[in-house]
């Protein structure tokens, strides 16, 4: 499957109409997720335009990039908190993050099955993962000039019953994104007016799905066990300094130009 490059993602939130769409998923996000004081935030695919809403409230927030999709340095002008990872084997410890957000990732993921039991591997036992996916009824779905119109798109049934598939309750969800994929003025002005029409006029052809989903603690997931190799991960309290010698997990955080995984 053909990842969005990570060049195409930055420009994308750079431009006009990527703007409107992060002030428009903004507010939804905070819907699911009103309150996470002192909790661990994990940001997986593309996240970080939306990571800057949790700061100053959650205890961490950091993002996590899938090597073939590429990695560039968030936020600026302060420590990086951004990690290049194997989608399929995050170097997290297990029951380490509160809350995860999915953002250009499951509908990009080579193996779906595996992001997922990384994903519940790595929440605590009441932890929760938002997935915002492209509504596969929805234009921008199929608008390849976005990063929503790439990968595989899900409807509300289908996307509820990979989240039960993997080991996750659905608990809430959401459509959002009704504004077109045109980065016309006209269009940008008025994008709390198509806001409001589509949800009340053509809910089912909204340009996202957004579903929350718990995890359940009473049936195991499998692990796919990694021969000679163990792992150990400490996280480093919120605001210390950075080491001279990092962690494989932080080896993304410079100053370098974005940055690619060999395939």
């Amino acid at each position: 499957m053909l990842r969005p490059d990570i060049i195409d993602l930055r420009e994308f939130y750079a431009n006009p109409l990527g703007r409107a769409v992060r002030r428009l998923l903004r507010p939804r996000l905070r819907i699911f997720w009103p309150n996470v004081q002192g909790m661990t935030v994990l940001g997986l695919g593309y996240a970080t335009p939306y990571l800057r809403i949790f700061e100053g409230e959650a205890e961490r927030v950091i993002a996590a990039m899938p090597g073939p999709q590429g990695v560039v340095r968030w936020p600026r002008g302060l420590p990086g908190r951004v990690m290049l990872v194997d989608e399929d084997d995050l170097p997290l410890p297990d029951a380490s993050v509160d809350r995860l957000l999915l953002l250009h990732a499951l509908e990009n993921s080579e193996n779906v099955r595996a992001l997922l039991r990384e994903v519940w591997r790595v929440l605590t036992p009441q932890g929760r993962l938002l997935a915002v996916v492209p509504n596969r009824r929805g234009l921008w779905a199929h608008i390849e000039a976005t990063p929503f119109g790439q990968g595989h798109p899900y409807t509300p049934p289908q996307l509820t019953r990979l989240m039960r598939d993997s080991l996750f309750s659905p608990t809430q969800s959401q459509a959002a994104l009704w504004l077109p994929p045109s980065d016309r003025a006209f269009v940008i002005k008025a994008v709390n007016a198509w806001e409001k029409a589509g949800e009340m006029l053509w809910n089912r052809f909204s340009g996202v799905l957004l579903v929350e989903a718990e995890k359940q603690v009473y049936a195991g997931m499998p692990v796919k066990a990694v021969k000679g190799r163990q792992k150990q991960f400490v996280f480093r309290p919120a605001g210390s300094p950075v080491n001279a010698h990092r962690s494989a997990g932080e080896s993304a955080e410079t100053d370098q130009p974005p940055h690619r995984r060999s395939r």
